[in-house]
């Protein structure tokens, strides 16, 4: 590959000069392509080989130079393959599964990002491969037994990229670095822009005053130095990206941008040595300066749910107590184990994800979950890694570390959500790309016009046409109305999960609620033990607990907290079954706890009477009923609020459960709900949901378990609440973090705000566009006027976004 006007070889991989003699070739779609060296040689045929010759065409901006992976280097990637070196960024999936996250390095355009996904996927053993284009971030999932982390980390080496384990401190730097860059050419455009104005209007008071020609050129010979660190330092972005656009023989928004810049400084520099003619110096500098400036306004509001969750990663501390034998040991985080026994001191943050020994304090969880008041923990209770214990000591069991805590959930969640492009936003980018072949057309008819009507103007007119109709706000006004909408629902403890999320609450009309977990908290109190058999209650009791320790919903604690652990019994050939309960072998006896449908048995007559809205579990052998356990469960103070709100906003309201009649009835009376249905397996939840949709409704399903899953995925949209399971969590579009019902609405109410953000957003685009373009076709804009008004509508575009937040 040569550049224009330049006999020099450049690398066609890397663009870096092919060093004389060097001899380095590979075949690229049947055309002998020059390489620097013998990396790069190597990473483009690595690249070839796989089929993968498409990322020459679609890269938008230059990799680093590729080299050889040295055996010194392999000795290096090998040491991540260590089991203690992976705790901190690897999360054990399943028994041979495990998912890493990663930061990339090298990453300039989505030709990248695509080049990386397609080729690591090609690997034997490599399961999935996710690159976040925000954050460079990438997360591989591998079967362990048929590939090395090591061997996937030599890949990314051999295809020209550095990857190392994802640090929040790192990619902070990493983003500090690029923002200190971008600001660089922000201060030298807008220091040139502001000496280069001054003279301009020293020139145009001349023209109307008389000015020696002398100073005239003077003037315009500064005017041409103070323009050249914009034109060949500040503006390189553009270029970069509009030559590797039309290399992929596609256009992108900075082509127009490019051509305006560069047709206006040559133009002006021809005119100055001339000595005759109008200079655009002026208007180049403007240009760049407000273009630059929208764009980092707009990668800012882009990152701010990126920044959101990194800072989430580092409220976890460096350091922990461990106790060991009655002594407490300083240990890294990094160094514990799930069971390690930990001490949390008043004051200090939590360590890692453990369940409270001994000690009675309350946590501060506000900068994860939203939730402003202290939460009290007790013996038993959960505690997150990151939160921060207020009043006294906690001894803690640890429960999670590194990628397998609460707080690296919510990343991971995050980074689906970043990664997901919304339905809109693709809508915008298609919409900018035609309408930028459009305007390229547009511009030739109005330069060939202008060329038979007053060649002296048509120059100028054309200049106008490219810098004033710039699609910039029309590709903006998706995405940062999403960045900021994102952002402000993550500080109200709403963790939006999926990208498509947001504006789909925005169409909803239905939501349906799970009763346990969701309408009520989920903490079944048991009220009463009925004895069927010659069995006592201690006995009933620690069967059912030991049938339900494996268990995720919430019923299961309800006997767990009854029962030391000690007095546990082994369970063999444990069962989950959702929507109908557990069941397990128990010195060789096949218990069920559950439904009364689930054992198979006649229901047995019950004595006395019930509690309103009461649940009973049915605990019975293979031959008969041995007790009945009878729970009731509290409604959230807000579910009676939330309904009467939603009606209010004509939204409809119904409830899905698998409970018994009694006590779905018994919950929807008290929350006001009219359309219930119960008993409901999770097979017709979803049938029911359908037959809702069906009916033309957008449902927005709100659950919590294991077996509200099915129902979650196949809404419209999904909503957990945030102490669910993780099957829920992961199946649903929202994480409500607060478990405050009434942020329901909230996300519901932003969902409304952020699409008509959009609608304003992309009214004022077109609006602009549609007006501008014939004042400057008409040569009633001069290009200084337009290099405004271009950048005072992405400006508009971006402020107007920003008021989510």
């Amino acid at each position: 590959m040569e550049h224009p006007g330049c006999a020099e070889k450049t690398c066609f991989h890397c663009a870096l000069p092919v060093p004389p003699g060097a001899h380095y070739q590979v075949i690229i779609e049947d055309v002998p392509r020059e390489m620097c060296c013998r990396g790069c040689q190597a990473v483009a045929q690595t690249i070839v080989d796989n089929g993968l010759a498409d990322y020459y065409r679609h890269r938008t901006a230059m990799p680093g130079a590729g080299h050889e992976v040295v055996p010194e280097e392999l000795q290096k990637l090998a040491l991540y393959d260590h089991p203690g070196i992976q705790k901190s960024f690897v999360r054990q999936e399943g028994e041979h599964v495990k998912e890493a996250s990663l930061i990339l390095e090298g990453i300039t355009c989505a030709a990248c990002i695509w080049l990386n996904e397609r080729h690591l996927k090609q690997l034997r053993g490599v399961l999935q491969v996710q690159v976040n284009y925000a954050n460079h971030r990438a997360r591989i999932t591998w079967d362990d037994q048929v590939i090395q982390l090591s061997k996937i980390l030599e890949e990314i080496q051999l295809l020209g990229y550095n990857a190392h384990p994802f640090s929040a401190e790192r990619q902070e730097n990493l983003r500090r670095q690029r923002r200190a860059k971008d600001l660089r050419r922000i201060a030298i455009a807008g220091l040139s822009a502001g000496q280069v104005m001054m003279l301009a209007v020293a020139l145009y008071a001349g023209a109307a005053f008389g000015m020696e020609d002398s100073t005239a050129a003077l003037l315009r010979y500064l005017s041409l130095l103070l323009t050249l660190p914009v034109v060949f330092y500040a503006a390189l972005p553009f270029y970069q990206s509009a030559w590797h656009a039309l290399l992929g023989r596609r256009l992108n928004m900075d082509v127009p941008v490019s051509l305006a810049v560069i047709s206006a400084f040559a133009g002006s520099v021809w005119a100055t040595f001339q000595g005759q003619g109008v200079v655009y110096y002026d208007a180049i500098t403007m240009f760049s300066l407000f273009l630059l400036s929208s764009r980092l306004l707009e990668r800012s509001a882009q990152e701010k749910s990126v920044e959101a969750a990194e800072n989430l990663l580092k409220l976890a501390p460096a350091m922990a107590i461990r106790v060991v034998d009655d002594q407490h040991l300083p240990v890294l985080v990094l160094e514990l184990n799930e069971g390690d026994t930990i001490l949390a001191k008043p004051g200090e943050s939590i360590a890692a994800d453990a369940e409270v020994i001994e000690g009675r304090s309350t946590v501060d969880e506000a900068l994860l979950t939203g939730e402003s008041r202290p939460v009290p923990k007790s013996p038993g209770a959960a505690v997150i890694a990151g939160s921060i214990n207020l009043e006294g000591p906690l001894l803690l069991r640890v429960t999670g570390v590194g990628e397998n805590t609460v707080l690296a959930g919510i990343v991971r969640l995050l980074d689906r959500a970043v990664a997901e492009k919304p339905r809109l936003a693709q809508l915008a980018d298609r919409v900018a790309g035609h309408f930028t072949v459009i305007l390229l057309i547009l511009t030739v008819l109005v330069g060939a016009a202008w060329w038979w009507v007053e060649p002296g103007r048509a120059f100028e007119t054309v200049l106008a046409v490219l810098v004033v109709t710039c699609p910039c706000a029309l590709s903006l006004a998706a995405p940062t109305a999403f960045a900021a909408a994102g952002s402000h629902l993550l500080r109200h403890g709403i963790l939006l999960t999926r990208g498509h999320g947001l504006e789909t609450l925005a169409k909803v009309n239905h939501v349906v609620f799970d009763k346990t977990g969701t309408l009520t908290y989920g903490k079944p109190v048991l009220q009463r033990t009925i004895q069927l058999a010659e069995l006592d209650e201690n006995r009933c009791m620690a069967l059912a607990a030991s049938l339900e320790k494996t268990s995720e919903h919430p019923l299961a604690q309800s006997f767990l907290v009854r029962v030391a652990r000690p007095e546990l019994v082994p369970v063999q050939e444990a069962q989950n079954l959702p929507g109908k309960g557990v069941s397990g072998i128990i010195g060789g006896v096949r218990y069920t706890l559950g439904s009364s449908a689930l054992s198979g048995l006649p229901a047995a007559a019950l004595p006395g009477e019930l509690p309103a809205g009461s649940t009973l579990v049915w605990l019975c052998d293979e031959r008969r009923a041995l007790a009945v356990f009878v729970l009731s469960d509290s409604l959230r103070p807000q579910a009676r609020e939330l309904v009467a709100r939603l009606k209010a906003a004509e939204v409809r309201v119904s409830m899905l459960s698998g409970d018994a009649e009694d006590a779905v009835s018994h919950v929807a009376a008290e929350a006001g709900i009219e359309a219930w249905q119960a008993a409901l397996r999770p097979e017709d939840k979803l049938n029911a949901l359908r037959e809702l949709q069906r009916r033309g409704n957008v449902v927005a399903m709100v659950g919590d378990g294991i077996n509200d899953a099915p129902v979650l995925a196949g809404a419209d949209v999904s909503i957990a609440m945030g102490g669910g399971t993780q099957v829920a969590r992961a199946s649903s579009d929202i994480v409500l973090l607060t478990e405050n019902l009434l942020d329901i609405q909230l996300a519901l109410q932003t969902g409304h705000a952020s699409m008509a953000v959009m609608r304003q957003n992309f009214a004022w685009a077109i609006v602009y566009n549609v007006l501008a373009l014939p004042f400057a076709a008409l040569g009633m804009v001069p290009p200084w006027l337009a290099a405004i008004g271009m950048s005072a509508s992405s400006l508009v575009v971006v402020m107007n976004a920003l008021r989510l937040r």
